[in-house]
Protein backbone atom coordinates (compact mmCIF):
# COMPACT_ATOMS: atom_id res chain seq x y z
CA UNK A 1 0.00 0.00 0.00
CA UNK A 2 1.50 3.33 -1.04
CA UNK A 3 1.63 5.98 1.70
CA UNK A 4 3.31 8.90 -0.09
CA UNK A 5 1.40 11.87 -1.52
CA UNK A 6 2.50 11.39 -5.12
CA UNK A 7 -0.33 10.56 -7.50
CA UNK A 8 -0.27 6.95 -8.64
CA UNK A 9 -0.99 5.68 -12.13
CA UNK A 10 -2.94 2.56 -13.00
CA UNK A 11 -1.37 -0.03 -15.32
CA UNK A 12 -3.61 1.33 -18.09
CA UNK A 13 -2.50 4.96 -17.80
CA UNK A 14 -0.58 4.93 -21.11
CA UNK A 15 -3.59 3.34 -22.83
CA UNK A 16 -5.75 6.24 -21.66
CA UNK A 17 -3.19 8.75 -22.96
CA UNK A 18 -3.22 7.02 -26.38
CA UNK A 19 -6.99 7.50 -26.50
CA UNK A 20 -6.67 11.21 -25.63
CA UNK A 21 -8.49 10.82 -22.33
CA UNK A 22 -8.78 13.83 -20.08
CA UNK A 23 -6.86 12.89 -16.92
CA UNK A 24 -7.71 14.23 -13.45
CA UNK A 25 -6.52 13.48 -9.90
CA UNK A 26 -8.93 11.15 -8.11
CA UNK A 27 -8.45 9.25 -4.82
CA UNK A 28 -4.67 9.46 -5.12
CA UNK A 29 -4.55 8.35 -8.77
CA UNK A 30 -4.34 9.98 -12.17
CA UNK A 31 -7.63 8.77 -13.66
CA UNK A 32 -9.46 9.25 -16.98
CA UNK A 33 -12.51 11.49 -16.41
CA UNK A 34 -13.73 11.29 -20.03
CA UNK A 35 -12.61 10.31 -23.54
CA UNK A 36 -15.19 11.86 -25.90
CA UNK A 37 -18.29 13.32 -24.22
CA UNK A 38 -20.09 12.29 -21.06
CA UNK A 39 -23.36 11.97 -22.99
CA UNK A 40 -21.79 9.69 -25.60
CA UNK A 41 -20.19 7.46 -22.97
CA UNK A 42 -23.41 7.24 -20.91
CA UNK A 43 -25.43 6.32 -24.01
CA UNK A 44 -22.85 3.66 -24.96
CA UNK A 45 -23.36 1.93 -21.61
CA UNK A 46 -27.14 2.33 -21.63
CA UNK A 47 -27.51 1.02 -25.20
CA UNK A 48 -24.42 -1.07 -25.92
CA UNK A 49 -21.29 -1.71 -23.87
CA UNK A 50 -18.55 0.36 -22.26
CA UNK A 51 -15.40 -0.36 -20.25
CA UNK A 52 -14.07 1.52 -17.23
CA UNK A 53 -10.62 1.33 -15.68
CA UNK A 54 -11.43 1.19 -11.97
CA UNK A 55 -8.05 -0.12 -10.85
CA UNK A 56 -7.92 2.57 -8.16
CA UNK A 57 -10.37 0.45 -6.13
CA UNK A 58 -8.75 -1.55 -3.32
CA UNK A 59 -8.74 -5.34 -2.87
CA UNK A 60 -8.48 -6.84 0.62
CA UNK A 61 -8.54 -10.63 1.01
CA UNK A 62 -9.74 -12.56 4.08
CA UNK A 63 -8.66 -16.21 3.94
CA UNK A 64 -8.94 -19.15 6.32
CA UNK A 65 -11.53 -21.25 8.13
CA UNK A 66 -12.83 -18.22 10.08
CA UNK A 67 -12.94 -15.89 7.05
CA UNK A 68 -16.71 -16.03 6.57
CA UNK A 69 -17.46 -15.55 10.27
CA UNK A 70 -15.05 -12.63 10.56
CA UNK A 71 -16.48 -10.76 7.55
CA UNK A 72 -19.99 -11.32 8.93
CA UNK A 73 -19.00 -9.34 12.05
CA UNK A 74 -17.46 -6.60 9.91
CA UNK A 75 -20.43 -5.53 7.76
CA UNK A 76 -24.14 -4.90 8.30
CA UNK A 77 -25.45 -7.27 5.63
CA UNK A 78 -25.77 -11.03 6.17
CA UNK A 79 -22.69 -12.82 4.82
CA UNK A 80 -23.44 -16.33 6.14
CA UNK A 81 -26.78 -17.07 4.39
CA UNK A 82 -25.77 -16.34 0.74
CA UNK A 83 -24.07 -19.31 -0.89
CA UNK A 84 -20.53 -19.64 -2.16
CA UNK A 85 -19.98 -17.62 -5.31
CA UNK A 86 -22.29 -14.78 -4.26
CA UNK A 87 -21.47 -11.08 -4.13
CA UNK A 88 -23.02 -9.03 -1.32
CA UNK A 89 -23.22 -5.23 -1.16
CA UNK A 90 -22.93 -3.82 2.36
CA UNK A 91 -22.01 -0.84 4.47
CA UNK A 92 -19.29 -1.25 7.09
CA UNK A 93 -20.01 0.66 10.30
CA UNK A 94 -18.51 1.84 13.55
CA UNK A 95 -19.93 0.87 16.95
CA UNK A 96 -22.12 4.00 16.83
CA UNK A 97 -23.64 2.92 13.49
CA UNK A 98 -22.04 5.58 11.29
CA UNK A 99 -20.66 4.43 7.93
CA UNK A 100 -16.93 3.86 7.45
CA UNK A 101 -17.42 2.72 3.85
CA UNK A 102 -19.70 0.77 1.55
CA UNK A 103 -18.19 -2.21 -0.24
CA UNK A 104 -18.87 -5.45 -2.05
CA UNK A 105 -18.06 -8.77 -0.38
CA UNK A 106 -17.16 -11.50 -2.89
CA UNK A 107 -17.51 -15.04 -1.48
CA UNK A 108 -15.08 -16.81 -3.80
CA UNK A 109 -15.12 -19.78 -1.42
CA UNK A 110 -15.97 -20.33 2.23
CA UNK A 111 -12.32 -19.71 3.09
CA UNK A 112 -11.49 -17.04 0.49
CA UNK A 113 -13.34 -13.74 0.57
CA UNK A 114 -12.51 -10.60 -1.39
CA UNK A 115 -13.51 -7.18 -0.07
CA UNK A 116 -13.54 -4.50 -2.78
CA UNK A 117 -13.45 -1.11 -1.04
CA UNK A 118 -13.52 2.49 -2.21
CA UNK A 119 -10.16 3.94 -3.22
CA UNK A 120 -10.63 7.14 -1.20
CA UNK A 121 -11.23 5.05 1.96
CA UNK A 122 -8.50 2.47 1.34
CA UNK A 123 -6.20 3.39 4.24
CA UNK A 124 -9.09 4.11 6.64
CA UNK A 125 -10.72 0.77 5.82
CA UNK A 126 -7.48 -1.18 6.16
CA UNK A 127 -6.78 0.38 9.56
CA UNK A 128 -10.30 -0.38 10.78
CA UNK A 129 -10.37 -3.98 9.52
CA UNK A 130 -6.90 -4.64 10.97
CA UNK A 131 -7.99 -3.29 14.35
CA UNK A 132 -11.14 -5.43 14.30
CA UNK A 133 -8.96 -8.46 13.48
CA UNK A 134 -6.69 -7.74 16.44
CA UNK A 135 -9.67 -7.60 18.80
CA UNK A 136 -11.56 -10.52 17.29
CA UNK A 137 -12.08 -13.84 19.05
CA UNK A 138 -11.84 -15.47 15.60
CA UNK A 139 -8.19 -16.27 14.84
CA UNK A 140 -8.10 -18.78 11.97
CA UNK A 141 -7.80 -16.37 9.05
CA UNK A 142 -5.30 -14.10 7.36
CA UNK A 143 -5.87 -10.54 6.20
CA UNK A 144 -3.91 -9.32 3.16
CA UNK A 145 -4.07 -6.10 1.17
CA UNK A 146 -3.37 -7.00 -2.46
CA UNK A 147 -4.48 -3.73 -4.03
CA UNK A 148 -1.10 -3.11 -5.66
CA UNK A 149 -1.20 -6.54 -7.31
CA UNK A 150 -4.60 -6.12 -8.98
CA UNK A 151 -6.08 -4.11 -11.80
CA UNK A 152 -9.86 -3.93 -12.16
CA UNK A 153 -11.93 -3.46 -15.32
CA UNK A 154 -15.70 -2.87 -15.32
CA UNK A 155 -17.47 -3.94 -18.54
CA UNK A 156 -20.99 -2.55 -18.42
CA UNK A 157 -24.07 -2.44 -20.65
CA UNK A 158 -26.67 -4.71 -22.30
CA UNK A 159 -23.99 -6.17 -24.59
CA UNK A 160 -21.58 -6.95 -21.73
CA UNK A 161 -22.35 -10.67 -21.50
CA UNK A 162 -21.85 -11.22 -25.24
CA UNK A 163 -18.45 -9.50 -24.96
CA UNK A 164 -17.37 -11.89 -22.17
CA UNK A 165 -18.65 -14.91 -24.09
CA UNK A 166 -17.75 -14.11 -27.71
CA UNK A 167 -14.80 -11.72 -27.52
CA UNK A 168 -13.00 -12.55 -24.28
CA UNK A 169 -14.04 -16.24 -23.97
CA UNK A 170 -14.11 -15.83 -20.19
CA UNK A 171 -17.66 -17.23 -20.01
CA UNK A 172 -19.04 -20.09 -22.11
CA UNK A 173 -22.67 -19.04 -21.80
CA UNK A 174 -24.75 -16.40 -20.08
CA UNK A 175 -25.88 -18.75 -17.30
CA UNK A 176 -22.24 -19.32 -16.22
CA UNK A 177 -22.55 -16.32 -13.91
CA UNK A 178 -25.83 -14.92 -12.60
CA UNK A 179 -26.29 -11.36 -11.31
CA UNK A 180 -24.30 -10.53 -8.16
CA UNK A 181 -22.14 -13.64 -8.36
CA UNK A 182 -18.39 -14.23 -8.58
CA UNK A 183 -16.06 -16.98 -9.81
CA UNK A 184 -12.43 -17.65 -10.56
CA UNK A 185 -11.76 -18.00 -14.28
CA UNK A 186 -8.98 -17.42 -16.82
CA UNK A 187 -8.14 -15.18 -19.76
CA UNK A 188 -5.32 -16.25 -22.11
CA UNK A 189 -4.40 -18.89 -19.51
CA UNK A 190 -3.98 -16.20 -16.86
CA UNK A 191 -6.09 -16.32 -13.67
CA UNK A 192 -8.82 -13.72 -13.22
CA UNK A 193 -11.67 -13.17 -10.78
CA UNK A 194 -14.85 -12.26 -12.63
CA UNK A 195 -17.99 -10.90 -10.98
CA UNK A 196 -21.36 -9.97 -12.44
CA UNK A 197 -21.62 -6.69 -10.58
CA UNK A 198 -21.32 -3.03 -11.43
CA UNK A 199 -22.18 0.54 -10.61
CA UNK A 200 -24.21 1.66 -13.62
CA UNK A 201 -27.67 0.10 -13.31
CA UNK A 202 -26.98 -2.05 -16.39
CA UNK A 203 -25.92 -5.65 -16.70
CA UNK A 204 -22.18 -5.83 -16.34
CA UNK A 205 -19.05 -7.57 -15.16
CA UNK A 206 -15.96 -6.64 -13.18
CA UNK A 207 -12.67 -8.42 -13.83
CA UNK A 208 -9.94 -8.49 -11.18
CA UNK A 209 -6.62 -9.44 -12.75
CA UNK A 210 -2.89 -8.81 -12.94
CA UNK A 211 -1.71 -5.54 -14.46
CA UNK A 212 -0.36 -7.25 -17.56
CA UNK A 213 -3.61 -9.14 -18.07
CA UNK A 214 -5.51 -5.86 -17.73
CA UNK A 215 -3.46 -4.34 -20.57
CA UNK A 216 -4.22 -7.37 -22.78
CA UNK A 217 -7.92 -7.24 -21.87
CA UNK A 218 -8.14 -3.50 -22.54
CA UNK A 219 -6.51 -3.88 -25.95
CA UNK A 220 -8.91 -6.69 -26.88
CA UNK A 221 -11.93 -4.72 -25.68
CA UNK A 222 -11.03 -1.57 -27.60
CA UNK A 223 -10.43 -3.64 -30.77
CA UNK A 224 -13.87 -5.22 -30.17
CA UNK A 225 -15.47 -1.74 -30.30
CA UNK A 226 -16.21 -1.56 -26.58
CA UNK A 227 -16.45 2.16 -25.70
CA UNK A 228 -13.86 3.43 -23.19
CA UNK A 229 -15.63 5.39 -20.45
CA UNK A 230 -14.35 7.74 -17.76
CA UNK A 231 -15.22 8.66 -14.20
CA UNK A 232 -17.63 11.44 -15.24
CA UNK A 233 -19.96 9.09 -17.12
CA UNK A 234 -19.61 6.52 -14.34
CA UNK A 235 -20.89 9.11 -11.84
CA UNK A 236 -23.84 10.05 -14.07
CA UNK A 237 -24.72 6.38 -14.60
CA UNK A 238 -24.64 5.54 -10.89
CA UNK A 239 -26.77 8.60 -10.11
CA UNK A 240 -29.33 7.67 -12.78
CA UNK A 241 -29.49 4.26 -11.08
CA UNK A 242 -29.70 5.95 -7.64
CA UNK A 243 -26.68 4.14 -6.22
CA UNK A 244 -25.15 5.92 -3.20
CA UNK A 245 -21.59 7.24 -3.30
CA UNK A 246 -19.39 7.52 -0.25
CA UNK A 247 -18.71 11.16 0.56
CA UNK A 248 -22.13 12.11 -0.79
CA UNK A 249 -25.08 9.94 0.33
CA UNK A 250 -22.87 8.07 2.79
CA UNK A 251 -20.33 9.55 5.20
CA UNK A 252 -18.78 9.42 8.65
CA UNK A 253 -21.77 11.40 9.93
CA UNK A 254 -24.71 9.25 8.82
CA UNK A 255 -25.88 5.66 9.24
CA UNK A 256 -27.17 3.30 6.53
CA UNK A 257 -30.68 3.97 7.88
CA UNK A 258 -30.31 7.66 6.97
CA UNK A 259 -29.48 6.87 3.36
CA UNK A 260 -32.04 4.40 2.05
CA UNK A 261 -29.98 1.33 2.93
CA UNK A 262 -32.22 -0.29 5.53
CA UNK A 263 -32.35 -3.36 3.25
CA UNK A 264 -28.60 -3.90 3.80
CA UNK A 265 -28.88 -3.95 7.60
CA UNK A 266 -29.68 -7.50 8.73
CA UNK A 267 -30.09 -7.59 12.50
CA UNK A 268 -28.78 -10.89 13.83
CA UNK A 269 -28.37 -10.89 17.61
CA UNK A 270 -25.44 -8.44 17.94
CA UNK A 271 -23.16 -10.20 15.47
CA UNK A 272 -21.97 -7.15 13.52
CA UNK A 273 -20.23 -3.97 14.63
CA UNK A 274 -22.75 -1.18 15.12
CA UNK A 275 -25.76 -3.51 15.39
CA UNK A 276 -26.72 -2.39 18.88
CA UNK A 277 -26.61 1.29 17.93
CA UNK A 278 -28.59 0.77 14.72
CA UNK A 279 -31.23 -1.31 16.51
CA UNK A 280 -32.26 1.66 18.63
CA UNK A 281 -31.45 4.39 16.09
CA UNK A 282 -34.14 6.80 14.94
CA UNK A 283 -33.03 8.07 11.49
CA UNK A 284 -32.42 11.83 11.21
CA UNK A 285 -32.56 11.88 7.42
CA UNK A 286 -34.46 10.38 4.53
CA UNK A 287 -32.93 10.00 1.06
CA UNK A 288 -35.27 11.09 -1.74
CA UNK A 289 -34.95 11.22 -5.54
CA UNK A 290 -35.94 14.29 -7.52
CA UNK A 291 -35.81 15.66 -11.07
CA UNK A 292 -36.05 19.18 -12.49
CA UNK A 293 -37.49 20.18 -15.87
CA UNK A 294 -35.27 23.28 -15.77
CA UNK A 295 -31.96 23.80 -14.03
CA UNK A 296 -29.31 21.35 -12.86
CA UNK A 297 -29.24 20.48 -9.15
CA UNK A 298 -25.71 20.26 -7.74
CA UNK A 299 -24.26 18.87 -4.53
CA UNK A 300 -24.88 21.18 -1.58
CA UNK A 301 -27.84 23.07 -3.08
CA UNK A 302 -30.58 23.81 -0.56
CA UNK A 303 -34.00 22.17 -0.86
CA UNK A 304 -37.07 24.02 0.44
CA UNK A 305 -40.76 23.35 0.99
CA UNK A 306 -43.67 25.55 -0.17
CA UNK A 307 -43.23 27.82 2.86
CA UNK A 308 -39.61 28.59 1.98
CA UNK A 309 -38.27 26.52 4.86
CA UNK A 310 -35.04 24.60 4.25
CA UNK A 311 -35.77 20.90 4.62
CA UNK A 312 -32.61 19.36 3.18
CA UNK A 313 -29.81 19.54 0.65
CA UNK A 314 -28.67 17.84 -2.53
CA UNK A 315 -26.12 15.06 -1.91
CA UNK A 316 -25.52 14.29 -5.62
CA UNK A 317 -26.88 16.03 -8.70
CA UNK A 318 -26.28 16.16 -12.45
CA UNK A 319 -27.86 16.46 -15.88
CA UNK A 320 -29.18 13.08 -17.00
CA UNK A 321 -28.63 12.31 -20.70
CA UNK A 322 -31.01 9.36 -20.38
CA UNK A 323 -34.10 11.39 -19.39
CA UNK A 324 -32.79 14.84 -20.40
CA UNK A 325 -33.54 16.39 -17.02
CA UNK A 326 -31.62 17.55 -14.00
CA UNK A 327 -31.64 14.75 -11.41
CA UNK A 328 -30.53 14.51 -7.80
CA UNK A 329 -30.57 12.57 -4.59
CA UNK A 330 -31.41 14.67 -1.54
CA UNK A 331 -31.00 14.23 2.20
CA UNK A 332 -34.12 15.70 3.80
CA UNK A 333 -34.50 16.06 7.56
CA UNK A 334 -37.14 13.59 8.73
CA UNK A 335 -38.60 15.99 11.28
CA UNK A 336 -38.97 18.69 8.59
CA UNK A 337 -40.18 16.68 5.60
CA UNK A 338 -43.34 14.68 4.95
CA UNK A 339 -44.20 13.22 1.55
CA UNK A 340 -47.88 13.64 2.36
CA UNK A 341 -47.57 17.23 3.62
CA UNK A 342 -44.85 18.67 1.37
CA UNK A 343 -46.66 18.36 -1.95
CA UNK A 344 -44.22 20.77 -3.59
CA UNK A 345 -40.50 21.01 -2.99
CA UNK A 346 -37.97 23.32 -4.61
CA UNK A 347 -34.24 23.37 -5.30
CA UNK A 348 -32.56 26.75 -4.85
CA UNK A 349 -30.15 27.41 -7.74
CA UNK A 350 -28.38 30.80 -7.66
CA UNK A 351 -31.13 32.39 -5.54
CA UNK A 352 -33.88 31.12 -7.85
CA UNK A 353 -36.30 28.33 -6.92
CA UNK A 354 -37.00 25.42 -9.27
CA UNK A 355 -39.87 23.05 -8.55
CA UNK A 356 -38.82 19.42 -8.29
CA UNK A 357 -40.66 16.22 -9.16
CA UNK A 358 -40.38 13.35 -6.69
CA UNK A 359 -39.37 9.90 -7.99
CA UNK A 360 -40.09 6.62 -6.19
CA UNK A 361 -37.78 4.55 -8.39
CA UNK A 362 -34.43 5.02 -10.13
CA UNK A 363 -34.34 7.46 -13.02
Amino acid sequence: MSTDNKLQKTALYEEHIKLNAKIVPFAGYEMPVQYTSVKEEVNSVRNGVGVFDVSHMAEIFVEGSDAEGFVDTLVTNDIITPGIGKAIYSPMCRENGTVIDDLIVYKISKEKILLCVNAANHQKDWNHISQVKNNSSLKNFQLTDRSEQYSLLAIQGPRASSVLIDDLKILRQDSDLIYYSVKEASYNNQPVIVARTGYTGEDGFEIFCSHQTAISLWDKLIKSNVTPCGLASRDVLRLEACFPLYGHELSDDVTPLDSGLKWTVKFRNNRFIGEQALHSYNPKYQLIKISLDKGIPREGYQVENENGETIGKVTSGTMSPSINKGIAMVHVEKNRYSKEKDKKIFVVIRDKKYEASLHEKAF
